[in-house]
């Protein structure tokens, strides 16, 4: 008898398992976001929902800010791709991976769907769901031997790195719209107040892993996130001012990273 898929998938060594696990996860978060722009579940795309509910939150970026996503799944198809190739399966930049980017994945898929019908406090949770096994994951890399081959660097480091960046830089935006739609008052200290607060406490965050990383692409997620937030609000006082002197001055970081690639960074690529 032969056998059937169900058996080849319990005779799946662990590598081809995880290998498999991470590529249909990935794909599969791919086309949930795609399906949820062309035909979103609630007659809404995620766009639209967070005009009607959010356009008043200042954190939320100017709507070109979100055009990053096609870099990010272009990143981690690349990525799913050569992590599934027969010459990685037993690397130990691929098993590093684990399980991360499928889970992370599956929460993505929960969280647009949560979002779409706008459960918005369940959306924080799964964002929460999604960020952190990437942090796991991006600790994984940052902490492995240097340098790391030049492939595993594009391929697998770069696109953790920017994902993880965004996914970051979402959970605040997703935390500050959850505020609102509860109606949280914030204690008569205004909207300006807080924008300006979480807007220091994201830029000094990025400014702590991209300097105890060099890690410019991280950084440079986080300059891209400000400047549309600037670029939303720029005619609303001390918040776009705040946003830009906070995105000039990381950019200015990336740039001495970039201009001291070996003297500066822990990410030195090999010729490999």
């Amino acid at each position: 008898m032969r056998p059937t898929i169900i058996d080849s998938m319990l005779n799946f060594d662990r590598d081809t398992r995880r290998q498999s696990l991470n590529l249909v996860a990935i794909a599969a978060a791919f086309v949930t976001n795609i399906l949820a722009n062309i035909k979103p579940l609630d007659g809404l795309t995620i766009a639209e929902i967070s005009d009607q509910y959010f356009a008043a939150v200042p954190i939320v970026p100017a709507g070109y800010a979100f055009s990053i996503w096609g870099l990010i799944y272009l990143g981690l198809i690349a990525l799913a791709i050569y992590q599934a190739l027969p010459s990685q399966k037993q690397k130990p930049h691929a098993r590093k991976l684990g399980y991360a980017l499928a889970w992370s994945s599956v929460a993505q898929i929960l969280w647009v769907i949560a979002f779409q019908y706008q459960r918005f406090v369940l959306s924080l949770g799964l964002i929460a769901l999604v960020l952190l096994p990437l942090v796991l994951l991006y600790q994984r890399f940052a902490s492995g031997p240097k340098p790391l081959p030049k492939k595993v660097k594009w391929f697998m480091q770069m696109p953790v790195s920017l994902y993880c960046a965004w996914i970051t830089v979402a959970t605040i935006v997703n935390g500050a719209c959850v505020l609102d739609y509860l109606g949280w008052q914030g204690w008569g200290l205004g909207v300006a107040f807080w924008t300006v607060s979480l807007l220091i406490v994201g830029i000094l965050l990025a400014i702590a892993v991209t300097m105890k990383h060099r890690d410019v692409v991280y950084g440079g997620v986080f300059v891209w996130a400000w400047v549309a937030i600037a670029v939303k609000n720029w005619s609303q006082g001390i918040i776009p001012l705040v946003a830009i002197a906070a995105a000039l001055g990381l950019a200015g970081l990336c740039g001495v990273i970039l201009w001291f690639p070996q003297r500066l960074s822990i990410y030195p690529t090999s010729q490999k």
